[in-house]
């Protein structure tokens, strides 16, 4: 076989998602069980468990993305959305997979992750039975528009990076690189089939108390069961330290506003330079992922 029909070859093996840019990365992260591994955040109980707040929403909310992007599948006409389309599935599974694995050994550690689980699982199995396809599909973009900003935070921020315990990290690294990966097409879909302003701005608003009152909600029953709900000089510093004048994601506040503009886009964010760095830094020969990876060839060059 000639050079050039090994390469093409190699191109037919590799999935949709992977010729979009957007590979599926099949990764099989182990988490400790150990409870000394509960505060895997700057060896802070508040903020720990906050996080550990947010993985609990991840996998039924990832499915539930998927599901609400799958339906207008058979819409899209344009060769290059239908390949991101695949890859935004395929990363989403996978989110949701390594997101249960943590949970579950989050669970084993004493958090009752797992009623969580259940409680944002009933939440939206009522949003699908009763919510309109189109605003399942608003609320989507709604909620990656929340997951690229904050994702982009930490691959830009040093010091939130290094807060984290390694195998944690690496998590909520490879989390963070592929939701700006597939930042725009949830967006992109909403816009060939819908495209309203008015409901796409809409419904960021109660998708934003639905799910900080979810977050929150969720953060309290952790404290709780940790014993630490009532530790106020600790929790008001945390507190301080996400949403004080110059918390972390106090400063996500202009991007957040980004998404009122009319004429916005997700890649008015752009972090094409940012996510080359990062696929060098996590998949490249020698990256902190390399060896985890269990389908590299999806990796292209790297």
């Amino acid at each position: 076989m000639t050079a050039m029909n090994t390469a093409a070859a190699d191109t037919k093996k590799q999935p949709l998602g992977a010729m979009a840019n957007i590979p599926p990365r099949r990764m099989d992260f182990e988490f400790s069980t150990d409870r000394s591994s509960r505060y895997y955040y700057g060896n802070n109980p508040f903020l720990s468990s906050f996080m550990t707040a947010l993985s609990s929403l991840f996998p039924e909310g990832e499915s539930f993305f998927v599901e609400a992007v799958r339906h207008y599948r058979s819409q899209i006409t344009e060769p290059m959305l239908k390949a991101q389309v695949s890859g935004f599935i395929g990363q989403e599974a996978m989110h949701s997979k390594e997101h249960q694995a943590f949970n579950e050994a989050a669970a084993a550690t004493g958090y009752p992750v797992d009623k969580l689980d259940r409680d944002v699982g009933l939440l939206l199995k009522a949003a699908q039975d009763y919510l309109p396809k189109g605003i399942q599909l608003a609320a989507t973009v709604c909620l990656e528009h929340y997951t690229a900003i904050i994702a982009e935070m930490l691959l830009r921020d040093p010091e939130v990076q290094k807060q984290f315990s390694p195998e944690m990290q690496k998590l909520w690294l490879w989390h963070a690189l592929e939701e700006n990966e597939h930042k725009t097409v949830a967006y992109d879909v909403y816009e060939q089939v819908n495209g309203s302003y008015a409901l796409r701005a809409g419904t960021m608003i109660p998708t934003t108390v639905i799910f900080f009152a979810v977050t929150f909600w969720f953060h309290g029953r952790l404290l709780a069961s940790d014993g630490q709900l009532f530790k106020v000089r600790q929790n008001l510093s945390g507190l301080n330290y996400m949403f004080g004048r110059k918390g972390v994601f106090s400063r996500l506040l202009p991007k957040y506003l980004d998404f009122f503009k009319p004429g916005f886009h997700p890649k008015q964010h752009d972090t094409d330079a940012l996510l080359e760095e990062w696929r060098e830094k996590l998949f490249a020969d020698g990256g902190l992922l390399r060896d985890q990876i269990k389908n590299p060839q999806v990796l292209g060059k790297h």
